[in-house]
């Protein structure tokens, strides 16, 4: 416009390098592009226009839950003429009104989470995965354990349930492999547990866990029962864990495995790869962890037991059977997760593998007449010999126990 003071249009505009039309169209009219626009009108008939204040309005008032779908899927039972394709118009038309009309949501707070700070702990249940153990389901949990700062995992099979011996032998793993301790740990109520437990032993069970965490300088927690979001960084990255194990057993083409220490070497190279995606801030989460005792604490359950005159003795309603010297004699069980160590006295005698009840063998000759069924000191493996009360002769179990394959 400077340039227009002094000069005709063309010669103006050849100055300010704009072309002639546009230097004529501006003194025509010299208002911004964004002061010319006018509001977009609408540019075919409001489809909504008849029902959404006399049909869908009172539907969200009666229900304010009820999802768009549902409502979109009504509308056309209600009203055949309408088009599918109004679906995106129904849930946007809903969702401005519930902003304006709509009830309050749950509002969250973002945590920040700091370096050596926190690291959490909870159990997961793998039935969904179908791992067979030498062509034999494997019934099984994992024990996972994550730091909130860096994701630094550690998974450990579990083959019993949420017992505070699975909770001591995989989080010491966990602190071991990471070699460093954080400030606090976090569980959740440990439900299975506690469940048939007097008061009592609950409160032996909780001074054990703070026992376990004070060993190695954590400050124990644990989050309201049934209130899972309280250890959101532990749960949600369950879900990621078993989808990347269900990925890689269908890329392995099997999910039966020899024997379990072939299962637990793939579990343990699967969360290895996480923790490689994670290198750099497990590194500098590294740095603020405490330094480890000088030793573990025991990770496992000791117990006193009498050998009855079956030849065995019951351990958590499983009978367990041991050669029939010992008949009469009490033995010291550390009861770990997936094994029984035996003591008489201070030494140790042998080692039976923890086990849950199994089907009974195939019998021949005459019925039983003693126990109708042997529970069998194995996790759902069947035993290479039982021992069996029949009517020509009275078998006791002799020499070593009974393997399992």
């Amino acid at each position: 416009m400077k340039f227009r003071k002094t000069n005709t249009t063309a010669v103006a505009a050849a100055k300010a390098s704009i072309s002639t039309a546009t230097a004529y169209r501006i003194e025509k009219d010299s208002r911004l592009p964004s002061q010319k626009k006018v509001p977009r009108q609408r540019r075919r008939p409001d489809p909504l226009a008849e029902i959404f204040d006399a049909e869908i309005v009172p539907l969200l008032r009666a229900a304010p839950g009820i999802r768009p779908v549902a409502i979109f899927d009504e509308m056309i039972r209600r009203h055949p003429e309408l088009s599918i394709g109004i679906r995106r118009t129904i849930e946007r038309r809903i969702r401005s009104w519930r902003a304006i009309h709509g009830e309050e949501q749950e509002v969250i707070f973002r945590q920040v989470h700091e370096p050596g700070r926190m690291g959490l702990s909870d159990f997961t249940d793998m039935a969904a995965a179908g791992v067979t153990i030498a062509g034999q389901t494997l019934d099984h949990r994992l024990y996972h354990f994550r730091l909130a700062y860096s994701g630094f995992e550690h998974a450990h099979v579990v083959l019993g349930g949420e017992s505070f011996v699975a909770l001591a032998e995989g989080l010491q793993n966990a602190l071991w492999s990471l070699g460093g301790a954080p400030r606090e740990h976090r569980s959740d109520s440990l439900s299975a547990a506690f469940r048939n437990l007097d008061k009592d032993a609950r409160e032996d069970l909780t001074r054990r866990y703070d026992e376990l965490c004070g060993h190695y300088g954590m400050t124990p927690s644990r989050n309201n029962r049934s209130i899972a979001h309280e250890n959101g960084s532990i749960e949600g990255p369950h879900g990621h864990l078993k989808r990347a194990l269900n990925d890689a057993l269908l890329m392995r083409g099997s999910s039966d495995f020899d024997d379990l220490a072939a299962y637990r070497r793939f579990v343990d190279e699967i969360v290895s790869r996480v923790n490689a995606r994670n290198s750099k801030r497990i590194d500098i989460e590294r740095t603020e962890l405490q330094e480890l005792p000088v030793r573990r604490t025991s990770d496992y359950e000791e117990v006193t037991v009498r050998i009855t005159s079956s030849g065995g003795f019951t351990l958590r309603k499983v009978f367990y059977t041991v050669p029939s010297r010992l008949i009469g004699h009490r033995l010291r069980v550390r009861l770990f997760d997936d094994r029984l160590d035996i003591f008489i006295g201070g030494t140790q005698i042998m080692t039976l593998p923890r086990g849950a009840p199994l089907q009974p063998a195939s019998t021949t000759k005459s019925s039983i007449i003693g126990m109708s069924s042997i529970r069998c000191a194995v996790s759902r493996w069947r035993c290479s010999t039982l021992s069996i009360v029949t009517s020509s002769s009275l078998a006791r179990p002799t020499g070593e126990p009974s393997t399992c394959s």
